[in-house]
């Protein structure tokens, strides 16, 4: 018997060529063994004088893509000295490895792509261990092509070559592949598939002012072209979303001419996530791209397909998930045939399926940090060690909210936040919920003990939870799931102490059974005490007050005592049948909401109509305000009372303003800064008082790049927790959920 020594690493080490950076430093310091994949990331089994050095570069000098955990050693002992170092076949079934989100493009491959191997000039589905689909061609683990949508290409000698050689950037990449053997790429509109260079034929359907669906990694996407107003219109007509801003595609140079990006933006858009990055406008594009915004989103070419095309047609692109507003992006060919037809004008297909829907990540930088709105392709499924004190956290699953939705798995002291899901209200993407809660649980080899969800009973989500954990479901209330989520997120430990959150969203039950969603909330993951709250007003028609800002302003103005000034201003509004039923109090519950006083406000500032999306008065009011300058001093007043922290004031300021001629955009300068500086006492009261040991600040409102500066500055220098990685808003509620309950548990114990 000989000694050696037995390595696991864990994390995120499968599909990012750590085993043959293993065998490359292996013949480096003269190490002897095998490495292989099994369900808990890789094993290595090593003899040799320098073993010492080589485990401290397992860390030191991993692959771009791969994120260590741990380096676990104990000693083996091999029958005889092994006479080379070698990669073993993968072993086993089942996960406890984390798995690669997929990446951009490298530039290696980008430049095969464009070099003279006829393998791969060209080719639309070159990658390499560095770069490629990753999570969403996945079927199981272990990472083997086997368990891939790949396996139905058999690679030709060639590709079979650099696979098994470990001196090879291609070895063991699972979908590595060539024109020789690799995926097709055509063309095909009404009549069928077309003759002729698939690419070549969209850039000619593109320039003639076309919209065309094009198959990306995890979805169709709708493209046009960018600088065609003509042709944006056209796809908003058609995909029926009249308003919300359009994602676009373009190079480095197209970015850095039509937006500013900051060196951070550049940084997060080179990123192997390739996220959409929110940035301020540059020159000039047509405004029907984002309608009365400041910024547009962008991102650049994250697969060789999109490079190949931006390559032909030399101009940014739109870029928007490929389905009808509300329902999931298409991923199958034939439903794409059948779901877009009448949307688009020609189709860009392959023949690789796509395993699982991802839309695009989406984040902006801030002047504190990096902020995720959409959490999916390029960051899920990373991910994200929990906080000292859960390391025996039992196995937990939570199911999020009703938009937005997402689901969280607890295992093994990491949570595993999932992909965006959408609106449950839609019956295609409550399939796809369903379909995720199965899919995630066999994939990671998910057993829970517990179900955790919202406290509201009418969530889809709930109802779900409801029926698959009985005994074992955990309800928690919405702003302490939200609170949670940010203590989860930057590592608050379960024992660290009180909180305080400043917590504002749009609308979520509250525990005394009224509808919240302004909330100073003080206390830690297994429970919290609601310490201060905006005044509650009416929603005059329920739901439609979330559709209709100017139902919240009639709400506000009057309970402000300014009626004559709400006639004044929404005479055309059926005012007297509203005031009726919140007299009555039909269909017109209180709310503490936060976003309905952003409506409100929006309104009183001359935006029109009904929202054809989720925030869009919100979104119009914040570009209003950034137009101005920063003036945190110059801040609309708010009054502390007995129920709660009234606007009132704010509205007689407003009144007065109007009155003297105020701009617009200083007005809702001074409604950021009133808002933040009303909650922003409150919390830093408690921290002062010795009664928090911190301020959270969680909710869909600080998405608002603004208001989240304002309220920071007003904190002062009491210390502040902040959402990085997990969505402020409801996308990040599962995981808040996930951790409540699983603190719940271990108090229990």
């Amino acid at each position: 018997m000989t000694a050696g020594l037995r390595i696991r690493v864990r994390g995120q080490v499968q599909g990012v060529g750590f085993r043959p950076f293993v065998w490359q430093l292996a013949h480096r310091f003269d190490i002897r063994g095998e490495v292989l994949n099994d369900p808990e990331g890789v094993l290595i089994l090593a003899h040799g004088a320098s073993v010492d050095p080589f485990v401290d570069a397992l860390s030191c000098e991993a692959p771009p893509l791969a994120h260590v955990d741990a380096v676990e050693i104990a000693d083996y002992r091999f029958d005889t000295i092994p006479a080379d170092f070698v990669i073993a076949a993968s072993v086993g079934q089942g996960a406890q490895t984390r798995v690669t989100p997929d990446a951009a493009t490298c530039d290696a491959c980008c430049d095969d792509i464009r070099g003279d191997d006829p393998r791969r000039r060209g080719y639309a589905f070159t990658n390499c261990t560095h770069c490629g689909p990753r999570f969403t061609i996945l079927n199981g683990l272990p990472y083997d092509r086997a368990r891939t949508t790949m396996a139905a290409f058999a690679m030709c000698a060639d590709c079979a070559a650099e696979y098994g050689d470990p001196a090879d950037r291609r070895f063991h990449a699972q979908p590595v592949a060539c024109s020789v053997c690799g995926p097709t790429l055509w063309f095909e509109d009404g009549s069928g598939r077309l003759d002729g260079d698939a690419l070549s034929l969209a850039v000619a359907k593109l320039k003639e002012g076309a919209v065309l669906a094009i198959k990306g990694l995890g979805g169709f996407h709708l493209c046009c072209d960018g600088t065609n107003p003509d042709a944006v219109a056209a796809l908003r007509a058609r995909k029926r979303r009249p308003t919300k801003p359009l994602a676009l595609m373009g190079t480095e140079a197209h970015i850095a001419r039509y937006a500013r990006p900051s060196k951070q933006d550049w940084l997060h858009l080179r990123a192997p996530s390739a996220p959409i990055v929110l940035m301020s406008k540059g020159a000039a594009l047509p405004d029907v791209i984002a309608p009365s915004q400041n910024r547009l989103g962008w991102m650049l070419p994250y697969t060789a397909l999109h490079h190949l095309l931006l390559d032909k047609i030399a101009v940014p692109l739109v870029m928007t998930s490929g389905n009808l507003s509300g329902e999931p992006q298409v991923i199958d060919n034939d439903e794409a045939r059948t779901m877009l037809a009448d949307i688009v004008d020609g189709f860009v297909m392959h023949d690789r399926d796509i395993a699982r829907r991802l839309d695009d990540s989406v984040l902006q930088t801030t002047r504190h940090g990096t902020m995720i709105l959409r959490r999916a392709r390029g960051l899920v499924p990373e991910t994200l060690p929990l906080p000292a004190g859960f390391e025996d956290a039992p196995q937990t699953v939570a199911y999020g909210a009703h938009l937005k939705s997402a689901i969280c798995l607890i295992k093994d002291g990491q949570a595993l936040l999932s992909h965006h899901l959408g609106d449950l209200d839609d019956a295609l993407t409550w399939d796809e919920f369903v379909k995720a809660d199965a899919d995630y649980a066999q994939l990671f080899d998910h057993q829970p003990e517990i179900f955790a969800c919202d406290l509201h009973p009418g969530y889809r989500s709930s109802q779900h939870a409801a029926e698959r954990g009985g005994d074992a479901v955990v309800e928690v209330q919405h702003h302490h799931a939200h609170l949670a989520a940010c203590l989860a997120e930057t590592g608050w430990p379960r024992k660290g102490g009180r909180v305080a959150g400043i917590v504002l969203d749009g609308l979520g039950l509250g525990s005394d059974g009224t509808i919240w969603g302004g909330e100073v909330l003080l206390g830690d993951y297994v429970g919290v005490e609601r310490r201060a709250w905006l005044r509650p007003a009416p929603l005059p028609g329920g739901d439609a007050a979330n559709r209709a800002p100017w139902r919240n302003l009639l709400a506000r103005l009057d309970q402000a005592g300014m009626v004559e000034v709400a006639d004044d201003i929404l005479n055309d509004a059926p005012r007297a049948l509203l005031r009726q039923a919140v007299e009555r109090g039909v269909n017109a519950p209180l709310s503490s909401s936060a976003g309905r006083l952003f409506d409100a406000f929006a309104a009183a500032l001359g935006v029109e109509g009904d929202q054809s999306f989720e925030g869009e008065a919100a979104m119009k009011l914040e570009a209003m305000a950034q137009r101005a300058p920063l003036n945190a001093e110059y801040a609309y007043p708010f009054a502390d009372g007995d129920d709660g922290l009234d606007p009132a004031p704010m509205w007689d300021a407003w009144l007065g303003d109007q009155m003297t001629g105020t701009h617009p955009e200083a007005m809702a300068m001074r409604f950021h800064a009133g808002l933040a500086q009303a909650f922003a006492a409150k919390a830093r009261a408690l921290v002062i008082s010795g009664e928090a040991q911190a301020v959270a600040l969680s909710g869909g409102c600080f998405q608002n790049a603004l208001l989240l500066e304002l309220t920071v500055l007003a904190l002062g220098d009491v210390p502040l927790l902040l959402h990085e990685k997990v969505p402020a808003n409801d996308g990040g509620l599962a995981l808040g959920q996930a951790v409540i309950a699983a603190a719940q548990a271990l108090a229990r114990r």
